[in-house]
């Protein structure tokens, strides 16, 4: 008879070859992973921070043949690996569309986290519990977000994954050298792809202290020293890929540019930045209310998982202790150095995604849990409708937003929207019922992703990518203007309708400003600048200019050498970074 503690999750020897029932579900789950976070692909540009800066970078690859160095502009881009912008490019070159291609490489990421997930939930117990797991993933909030956005760490997280993916199937289910060899190749791609998928090798610490205690269930293996060290080949083998040909060819070039290109992206973006961080200050906790809020509604099941945790871990089970012990390690190395940014924690998801599926089945039936999910879809739908509904009678605050934002038709459509979704959410609500609360929850959720993928991305696109205030400057200035950017963003470079002149990203607003009207001095007739109105400061007279409007929360002019002070050099104060926002 077993045990409480061992009867709570399914045996160690589970791991049942799929029934053709158990495959349908399984591709059934992926089509609708797919359609769900593959929804308004096509229906928006790149929107700030991130997105504009790697589209941009994968841009300046396709027409210039050079994908071995990312540029911004006519600068080099050191902050990050390129293996996001090959992706963007890749993708480019079989669509032809880059408001398709742009957002394919976090989409083709996120299905893959979802199959490994499924994958190792069914090889480790069963295929329910691997459904449990990847479908556990696909309702967290972040995960959506971020996943339908293109940014690295969709990415990233997919590499550890498969890293994840390959060491466990060869710890808990082994020997498997393959399996093993593939996961540590796949750490060396998270490497070089943002710097840290090193971090899924720590999966190693846990498994041999499980090792070492004789937990069941463990491979152990001896006499496979030169097949262990094969991991740290295949590691290094994947980071070659890219660093050699990088290291050469910089050398090659040998200018003073590519050789700072070197140090930055090899130390200052790596070392320097976790020892000594420039950006993001948050406090040590700063992760907590990130695995509360940002981990939602999949948080709502910890009350329930954790006790389960604490007594599997104590009976020896090295299934839940190997991802969850790799997931606090990460969360504790993300904690460390002051700049934190609420995606770092994503790698962990699936971790816990993991862990937590076993449980699901006895969790998710609870009253406690049904009530609780129901009353949040209940009251989250009538904070929605209210909210809506006082934006809509037009209050000053709302008005001021909205031209602060640039955004279209007063914002109304924004607004209907938020309405519809708070409908959505109480119809989920009053059809589901209290009996099955988590189903309301669910089910209001997704109509929020949904109507936000279809109905926010048109609405918002001109406002949120600068496409629209970058239409508007080409019709001003008419199609055989030459134009120039002053204190410009990547969005603005990004969605010129016509080869534009810019002065360096880097280079202060203040000397950008002085080199383009030097420039626009050689044909003042035919040549515009366009300019961040804090980057021209008094230097302008705007009785002489064109406002051309707002977007990102930015004032944008254009303006011809007539209306240009002589010798004036403007005194630019720093800007506010935080202003580089899609919404």
């Amino acid at each position: 008879m077993s045990s409480p503690i061992t009867a709570e999750i399914p045996p160690i020897a589970l791991g049942t070859p799929q029934t053709a029932q158990e495959k349908r579900r399984f591709w059934g789950f992926m089509l609708f992973a797919l359609i769900y976070l593959g929804l308004g692909i096509g229906l928006r540009d790149p929107w700030p921070s991130d997105e504009p800066r790697f589209t941009l970078a994968a841009q300046e690859m396709v027409t210039s043949g050079d994908w071995m160095f990312p540029h911004r502009g006519s600068e080099l881009y050191p902050d990050k690996p390129p293996m996001l912008m090959w992706m963007e490019a890749g993708t480019y070159e079989v669509v032809r569309n880059w408001r398709v291609a742009f957002l394919l490489p976090s989409l083709l990421a996120a299905l893959l986290t979802l199959a490994l997930t499924y994958d190792l939930g069914r090889k480790l117990w069963n295929p329910r519990v691997g459904l449990y797991a990847a479908g556990a993933v696909l309702t967290v909030f972040q995960f959506v977000y971020q996943c339908k956005r293109a940014q690295i760490d969709p990415l990233e997280m997919g590499w550890i994954t498969l890293a994840n993916w390959g060491l466990l199937l060869h710890f808990l289910r082994g020997p498997n050298w393959r399996a093993y060899w593939l996961g540590c190749f796949a750490a060396g791609l998270g490497v070089i792809t943002k710097g840290v998928g090193f971090l899924a090798l720590l999966m190693f610490v846990p498994y041999l202290w499980a090792r070492w205690r004789q937990w069941p269930g463990v491979t152990q293996t001896s006499g496979a020293a030169l097949r262990w060290l094969g991991g740290a080949l295949a590691f290094l083998a994947a980071i070659a890929l890219w660093l050699v040909p990088m290291l050469l060819s910089a050398k090659a070039r040998g200018t003073p540019e590519y050789t700072q290109y070197v140090n930055n992206i090899l130390f200052h973006q790596t070392a320097d930045r976790y020892s000594e961080s420039w950006a993001h200050p948050q406090p040590f906790w700063y992760f907590l209310p990130i695995l509360l809020f940002n981990w939602f509604p999949l948080s709502l099941a910890y009350p329930g998982a954790v006790p389960r945790w604490f007594r599997a871990i104590r009976a020896g089970e090295a299934r839940i202790m190997l991802p969850i012990v790799l997931g606090l390690m990460l969360i504790v190395f993300f904690s460390i150095p002051v700049g934190k940014r609420d995606v770092y924690v994503m790698p962990v998801l699936p971790m816990v995604a993991l862990a937590l599926a076993p449980y699901l089945e006895d969790i998710l039936p609870r009253a406690w849990l049904r009530i609780l999910a129901f009353a949040i879809a209940l009251v989250g739908g009538l904070l929605m409708i209210a909210g809506a509904a006082w934006a809509l009678r037009g209050s000053a605050s709302v008005q001021n937003m909205i031209a602060h934002r640039g955004l279209p038709d007063g914002g109304t459509m924004l607004f209907w929207m938020v309405l519809a979704i708070g409908l959505v959410m109480i119809a989920a609500a009053a059809w589901f019922r209290p009996q099955r609360g988590v189903h309301a929850l669910l089910a209001g959720t997704a109509g929020l992703w949904i109507i936000w993928s279809l109905w926010a991305y048109p609405i918002l696109n001109d406002s949120s990518s600068s496409a629209g205030i970058m239409r508007k400057a080409g019709q001003l200035i008419g199609p055989d203007a030459e134009l120039a950017l002053v204190g410009w963003r990547e969005q603005n470079l990004l969605m010129a309708d016509r080869p534009a002149q810019e002065f360096g990203f880097r280079v202060p607003a203040a000397q950008q400003f002085v080199r383009a009207t030097q420039w626009q001095a050689q044909a003042p007739q035919r040549r515009w600048i366009f300019s961040l109105d804090r980057a021209m400061g008094d230097c302008v007279d705007l009785s002489r200019a064109l406002r051309v409007g707002q977007a990102n929360r930015r004032d944008w002019w254009l303006f011809r050498a007539d209306a240009v002070k002589p010798g004036c050099v403007p005194v630019v104060p720093p800007e506010d970074t935080s202003k580089d926002t899609g919404f």
